[in-house]
């Protein structure tokens, strides 16, 4: 075969091709394969304790108990697949129940809906009782607002108290960390000092020990030079207070429309997480402060405005490959009745209606975070955390068919471009359906025999690396 470029032709541009594609690697070194939460569980600094995810956990479950006692009340409110054919009483929920738990595989042929709705109201009430938090943020800013100094010293020592005493208890969430106020003219001193007393306090009493996935919020972030100042500020605290280099992690807030878009017209996510010169682990998308930065009126900031899926849009791209999670923000109606107390009749209805309405736009809301890949958001209340975790388990749960069929299908042929249905599977792809399980799996959407089925085993999966898998195959 006749070649015409000669080795004197290609060495300087293929030495020049291999530096660039080494500083791509560098700035894209891929998504990150850590577990990833579902959710953040915003909480004033003021009413933390130790104990803080299983109160929320007890406080769920009789929220869901109240509103939803059975699997076809909570489809039907949440507006599930299939769920206006479900029975409308309890005694009929009831025998349903039985015969979905009785012979799962068998309904879920014979009756999709009411497996899916079951599925899911059986692993939700599981998870609220053995693993109700999966993130936790002891709150400085929004949600605990601007109080005495005196009262925030004393809650910034008090919290990091009992962050300790969760350390020891084994209560902590596996992730938790603290928002401390944002870096502006007005809230810089307050915000450094509430930082520094917090995190000098839980040196002293562990020791120089962090809890696992420890994390530091700024929010209303603006321009990097807010971003470096935190992680300046980092640097000297783990030096002074015996913290390990480099362990104290921080994530961003974009809430204006600055962080977005800069003075020049740059995209300046990757700008302000840069800034932190490796510490920033997340950019979290703020709907309701992003969407009034627009001039948006109060009545239309909403979850789904296309002002937020544009800010959306665009924190995405910046993030994508570079190893940065992305979370969404909170859906700010509660479900919360109005009446306390001993109720009437109509006052439980009451009650009842604003409740279910509420949650449905909580799913609704979930599901559209979902759609647009943002897998993990805000809450606020704990009559939410139901309405998270179904959203979720619906979301995997929906689409465990389609991608098991798939896995299984590309991974039988060593990654080759694989046709299920009419679905083209190219290599691209099978990294996409293994993180469909690995999350799913994490947030116990899908267990791990569901996840087997494909034919991987729980050893591949836990690799969490497609190109290992197929490449141990390839050489099995």
């Amino acid at each position: 075969m006749k070649l015409t470029l000669t080795d004197s032709d290609t060495q300087s541009i293929l030495a020049r091709l291999a530096e660039s594609n080494q500083k791509h690697s560098t700035l894209y070194p891929g998504d990150s394969s850590d577990r990833q939460q579902v959710h953040t569980v915003y909480g004033g600094a003021n009413l933390y304790k130790a104990g803080a995810a299983q109160k929320l956990g007890s406080l769920a479950l009789r929220a869901l108990d109240t509103y939803a006692p059975d699997f076809c009340t909570l489809a039907r409110v949440l507006g599930m697949t299939g769920s206006d054919s479900l029975p409308t009483t309890a005694a009929e929920a009831k025998v349903l129940g039985e015969a979905v738990a009785a012979e799962p595989e068998k309904m879920k042929e014979a009756n999709p809906a009411a497996w899916l709705a079951y599925t899911v109201y059986d692993r939700v009430v599981k998870k609220l009782s053995s693993e109700p938090i999966e993130d936790s943020r002891i709150d400085f800013e929004d949600g605990y607002g601007n109080r005495p100094d005196a009262e925030e010293d004393a809650d910034a020592v008090r919290t990091a108290e009992e962050v300790a005493k969760g350390m020891e208890a084994g209560t902590l969430p596996p992730f938790i960390g603290i928002r401390i106020k944002t870096f502006t003219e007005e809230c810089r001193e307050r915000s450094v000092r509430t930082l520094d007393l917090f995190l000098t306090r839980l040196a002293e009493v562990t020791g120089g020990k962090l809890p696992a996935n420890f994390i530091i919020t700024l929010p209303k972030v603006t321009h990097p030079e807010q971003v470096a100042a935190l992680a300046d500020l980092l640097d000297i605290i783990e030096a002074k207070c015996g913290y390990e280099a480099g362990s104290l992690k921080l994530e961003i807030m974009i809430e204006t429309t600055q962080a977005i878009i800069d003075a020049d017209g740059s995209n300046q996510v990757r700008v302000l997480a840069a800034a932190a010169r490796g510490r920033c682990r997340s950019a979290i998308f703020g709907t309701y402060d992003y969407t009034a930065t627009c001039n948006i009126t109060a009545a239309h900031q909403t979850h789904t405005h296309p002002a937020s899926d544009f800010a959306r849009h665009v924190l995405q791209v910046a993030c994508a490959g570079t190893g940065l999670t992305i979370s969404d923000g909170a859906t700010t109606v509660m479900p919360i009745g109005p009446h306390k107390g001993e109720l009437t009749t109509q006052q439980v209805l009451e009650n009842t209606a604003v409740t279910h309405s509420a949650w449905k736009l909580h799913y609704d809301n979930i599901q559209h975070s979902l759609r647009h890949a943002y897998y993990q958001g805000w809450d606020l209340n704990p009559g939410q955390l139901p309405i998270r975790y179904a959203a979720v388990y619906a979301f995997f749960l929906e689409g465990l068919p389609d991608a098991s069929k798939r896995l299984e299908a590309f991974i039988g042929k060593a990654a080759q471009a694989t046709l299920v249905g009419n679905t083209f599977d190219d290599a691209a792809t099978g990294q996409g359906l293994l993180n469909f399980f690995l999350r799913g799996i994490a947030c116990g959407a899908i267990t791990e025999q569901e996840a087997a089925s494909t034919g991987i085993t729980m050893a591949e999966l836990k690799s969490r690396s497609f190109v290992h898998i197929v490449a141990n195959r390839a050489h099995a």
